[in-house]
């Protein structure tokens, strides 16, 4: 009689997509720094990715302070003039609730 073992690697992974390329304003820092990304699960066969096995949902998701926001909208609007406040550094208008500026990259 024969005996065969066979070994069988498989398992779910998760993987992150990049859905738009334009950078937004990230609602936490307020650099223009933030990405639409979903992470999908895929199922590996011997490490290869060869079936999706579920789609994420949309989320932003900052690359400098990596703050995530759960819902996707349009990009909020530019700064009214009354609200606006003055970079310190550059002198360029932002809005009140900014904390960093998206011109310089500094904290204001």
């Amino acid at each position: 009689m024969l005996d065969a073992f066979f070994f069988f690697i498989a398992g779910i992974s998760p993987r992150v997509k990049v859905l738009d390329k334009t950078p937004r304003r990230c609602p936490a820092c307020g650099l223009h720094q933030a990405y639409t990304k979903r992470v999908d699960h895929y199922l590996s066969v011997f490490f290869i990715p060869v079936l999706k096995v579920k789609t994420g949902e949309p989320v932003i998701v900052c690359a400098r302070c990596e703050g995530t926001v759960s819902e996707v909208g349009p990009e909020p609007a530019a700064p009214v003039q009354g609200k606006a406040k003055r970079c310190r550094f550059c002198g360029k208008d932002l809005a009140s609730d900014y904390t960093f500026c998206p011109h310089c990259g500094r904290k204001l």
